[in-house]
């Protein structure tokens, strides 16, 4: 029987990578060990599921464990362990090109390195970092770690939801089995050690000597967090130079996983096999070998950032060409055809420097998901955590950004939120809570909401804690929105006792501040009591750019993010009231809204004296809405935000400046701290 012909080019390309790592392998070094490691590995995938290759099974087998024990005891190559290595490569394209000949299999070198990592003796140890020598195996370690980590959380959150599924079990355990070995060639022995024990211990439940519970898959994530924490001291080390000063435990982990190990069988069940056979999946056994060869670059993010100032610049000198063939249209009628040539080809380029920027929110969805996890359980609660649209990208530094507003989100649903089970039982709701956190695209915006179907907020119970609080007039009128806002003023919280996980007021003004100040966004709130509440926060796709509304006043121009204007209005006469002798509202069809003038705010003059005169921006901003006068509006247009360096920073009601079309500058407005100021 032929093998399939996309096998055949994956497994070409396979050995050909192989032979050339043996060529260049030297006996007595250990340089190409990693790489012919995971290259042995993909070739073990490709030929297990094949029938026509299952001669190949047992030698490749033999020669990645002789490689495996090579690496956890960081010992080289030696001259016949390569012979038999290159032999093997030679090999395996003549049992491919004629699998049913009966080519009998080179003998392999007899293993001559112990198996099994040392067992951790006497107290703990700290990481040691040869940086000199190791540095950029060091980097690559650190980075493959990182995909490796994440791997392994996602793994096992999905097995605590599929226990039975072999392959969440064997990703978690080919990714311990790598940290394990990269681990002990590079002499990084906690790592090694703990990597090593996780490792054992999946085995046994890998081949059903040992069955998954939740006591072992909290060790094992217990675990992964130490291997986290020993991975960002590595990281540390490389950014800084500086080795290592803190220990990190991990014996008490050590013991805990061994005594996890200590009830499993003595021997597997008959039916191991079958579950190793499930688990190879041979109608999908190749598709991972693409994914795999996709060709990726690592690039620093400071010259991505480099690029995306590049194109900055791009973009405003594109809008000054564009303008001057404007005015010189009727001179040189080409001109506006190459202009918009460039404008066409600058757009392009523009979206690709962004795109290079944009990340998939998954991992920060990973880590509420852990979160979730761990709250319920310290809470004493249950709760179903699930997430869509986790392949929804955004610009890097948003997706940093966002994480911190999102763990008090999740903690503020699991313990405010969610009530306990048997309260939930008594009114009818299943035992379990649900907790949903997705994103999606809509618009030039990403929405990321979170749901879930607690208890709901009570806006009477809200607008009476902020009274006795003191944050709100006993004789205050609010609407529903303004009520829910209240929950995120600092020092407000419903707790009824302060806990661990809230009770203390802090944590939502963190929320409204992050994504309003720092990430331009918006939040929404809806809840229904008894039944549940939903935050939608609103974000733009970039930093980097900002869609915005360009107004002027008097000679000047600014700039006001278009997520926080409502509407443009010419008012009418009678519309615009006095209050309190001198404050200025607009009523707004039976609303009154405080009426603010740009020009007094920086002290410069106006052509419209009277607000009839001019035109009056609705805008809206921490849930509060004003109007804003200004003389015209000019157009909407997106623009490249720029730092107005030391000097401005932290000028109220200022987010930067931006260089218009025509080589002015404008300054992009603040709406929240332009209102506070105010």
């Amino acid at each position: 029987m032929p093998i399939p012909e996309n096998l055949s080019a994956a497994l070409e390309d396979v050995l050909n990578h192989l032979a050339a790592e043996f060529m260049l392998a030297t006996p007595g070094r250990d340089e190409g060990l990693i790489p012919a490691y995971n290259l042995l590995g993909q070739l073990k995938d490709l030929c297990d599921p094949e029938p026509a290759l299952a001669a190949a099974g047992a030698p490749v087998a033999a020669a990645l464990a002789d490689l495996g024990r090579r690496l956890d005891g960081a010992v080289p190559f030696d001259e016949e362990s390569l012979r038999s290595l290159r032999a093997l490569v030679e090999w395996l394209p003549k049992l491919a090109a004629s699998p049913q000949s009966g080519v009998p299999a080179p003998p392999l070198a007899a293993p001559k390195v112990e198996t099994g990592a040392a067992p951790a003796q006497g107290g703990e140890e700290m990481l040691k970092l040869d940086l000199e020598t190791s540095r950029e195996l060091l980097s690559e370690f650190y980075n493959e770690a990182v995909d490796h980590l994440h791997q392994i959380e996602a793994a096992l959150l999905a097995l605590e939801q599929l226990p039975d599924s072999p392959e969440a079990l064997n990703s978690i355990f080919r990714s311990f089995h790598t940290i394990k070995g990269n681990a002990g060639f590079l002499a990084l022995k906690p790592m090694h050690v703990l990597a090593h024990e996780v490792e054992s211990l999946l085995d046994l439940a890998r081949t059903r000597r040992l069955k998954l519970n939740s006591a072992i898959i909290t060790e094992v994530l217990r675990s992964r967090d130490a291997l986290q924490a020993l991975s960002q001291q590595i990281a540390t080390a490389l950014e800084k130079g500086t080795l290592p000063d803190r220990i990190v435990p991990i014996q008490h982990l050590v013991r805990s996983v061994r005594k996890l190990a200590e009830g499993a069988d003595a021997a597997p069940p008959s039916e191991a096999p079958d579950a190793a056979a499930a688990a190879q999946a041979p109608e999908h056994a190749v598709e991972p070998v693409h994914a795999a060869a996709k060709q990726t670059v690592r690039v620093t993010t400071e010259k991505l950032d480099s690029l995306m100032d590049v194109v900055g610049e791009l973009v405003v000198v594109q809008s000054q060409l564009a303008e001057t063939a404007r005015s010189l249209a009727h001179l040189a009628p080409n001109l506006a055809r190459n202009v918009a040539q460039v404008s066409r080809i600058t757009k392009e380029l523009q979206n690709t420097a962004m795109s290079l920027r944009m990340i998939p929110i998954k991992p920060t969805f990973q880590k509420m998901e852990r979160l979730a996890r761990d709250l319920a359980r310290e809470c004493g609660k249950k709760a179903n955590f699930f997430t869509t649209g986790e392949d929804t990208e955004l610009d890097r530094t948003m997706v940093e950004a966002i994480g911190d507003p999102l763990v008090h989100m999740v903690r503020n649903a699991i313990d405010h939120g969610l009530e306990r089970p048997e309260v939930r039982v008594a009114s009818g709701k299943a035992e379990a809570g649900t907790v949903n956190l997705k994103a999606y695209y809509e618009g030039n915006n990403v929405i990321i909401e979170l749901t879930d179907d607690g208890r709901g907020i009570a806006p009477d119970k809200v607008l009476a804690k902020a009274r006795t609080l003191g944050l709100v007039p006993e004789n205050a009128e609010l609407t529903r929105e303004e009520i829910f806002s209240l929950i995120f003023l600092p020092g407000f919280s419903t707790a009824e006792k302060v806990t661990a996980v809230s009770g203390r007021g802090v944590g939502m003004d963190v929320v409204k501040r992050n994504i309003e100040n720092k990430l331009r966004g918006k939040i929404e709130i809806t809840s229904d009591v008894g039944r549940g509440s939903a935050f939608k926060i609103r974000l733009p796709l970039t930093l980097a750019i900002i869609d915005g509304l360009v107004v002027q006043v008097g000679s000047d121009r600014f700039i006001l993010p278009s997520i926080s204007v409502q509407m443009a209005l010419r008012p009418a006469r009678e519309n615009i009231l006095m209050v309190h002798g001198n404050r200025e509202v607009l009523d707004l069809r039976g609303r009154m809204l405080p009426l603010h003038r740009l020009n007094r705010r920086f002290g410069i003059p106006a052509r419209a004296q009277d607000p009839w005169d001019g035109i009056v921006l609705i805008v809206e901003s921490s849930g509060k809405v004003c109007a804003l006068l200004v003389d015209e509006m000019i157009n909407k247009q997106e623009v490249v935000i720029k730092s107005l360096g030391a000097y401005m920073q932290g000028l109220h009601g200022v987010a930067g400046g931006a260089i218009l079309g025509d080589g002015n500058i404008a300054l992009i407005l603040d709406p929240g701290s332009l209102l506070q100021a105010a």
